[in-house]
């Protein structure tokens, strides 16, 4: 008897992320073809959106074969996108990017690693610090980065990596302050990880800091908390 028969709940489960997922590219491509939404605009809203599911996958605790297909699929629809616009939302930013595929990727990987040993806040941990901090720092960059500076052939603003270093410490700190309690711990991890997740975020080129970053991040949380 197949796993799916075993248990009916799992459907219910797959049909609750793929309604959500569906509902941020309707949603995405909504605003790009209809409204004329800059698609820089429509692009950062599948990328928080859509990095948001590895809360509901946590909460309704979904096997981790589920989040493992759910990033293969994704990763073939972003790398099939590169050449066939059919998500212009996510792709017609005047820049090739294997950001989208590394992002899915990221997802597959951590929920692999961290669902078999039953620790899937570092696996939310890691994808959410992509999703809110890259997110938000890139729209404050480009809205506000007065101040540039260049590493490794890399133009950032400091408006931007300080958003980004915030905003990764209240993610990862929320999520430790779930699971740990209010312990030095939790405030020097989510230090730790909010710095390095920055300079992962500054030095990386090509997309693939959406796969340095979340495994970057998880991986040094889950480390320090083991020590």
């Amino acid at each position: 008897m197949s796993v799916l028969s075993e248990n009916p709940a799992v459907w219910l489960q797959i049909a609750l992320v793929g309604l959500w997922l569906g509902a941020i590219l309707a949603l995405a491509e909504g605003l790009n073809r209809l409204f004329a939404v800059d698609a820089e605009v429509s692009r950062k809203v599948v990328h928080i959106g859509t990095g948001n599911v590895i809360l509901l996958a946590w909460w309704l605790q979904i096997p981790a074969w589920v989040g493992i297909a759910a990033g293969v699929i994704s990763g073939a629809i972003a790398l099939i996108s590169l050449a066939v616009p059919i998500l212009p939302s996510v792709n017609s930013v005047g820049r090739k990017s294997l950001g989208t595929f590394f992002y899915a990727v990221s997802i597959g990987l951590l929920i692999g690693w961290f669902w078999p040993i039953a620790r899937p806040e570092y696996a939310a941990l890691g994808i959410l610090v992509m999703t809110w901090g890259d997110g938000l720092a890139a729209t404050v960059g480009q809205k506000f980065g007065s101040h540039r500076y260049e590493l490794w052939g890399n133009q950032k603003s400091w408006e931007g990596s300080l958003t980004m270093t915030v905003t990764s410490f209240i993610v990862c700190s929320s999520i430790l302050l779930s699971v740990n309690g209010n312990t030095w711990q939790t405030w020097g991890i989510s230090a730790a990880v909010a710095v390095a997740a920055t300079l992962l975020e500054t030095i990386s080129k090509l997309g693939i800091d959406n796969l340095t970053v979340p495994l970057g991040s998880a991986a040094l949380a889950f480390f320090l908390n083991q020590m």
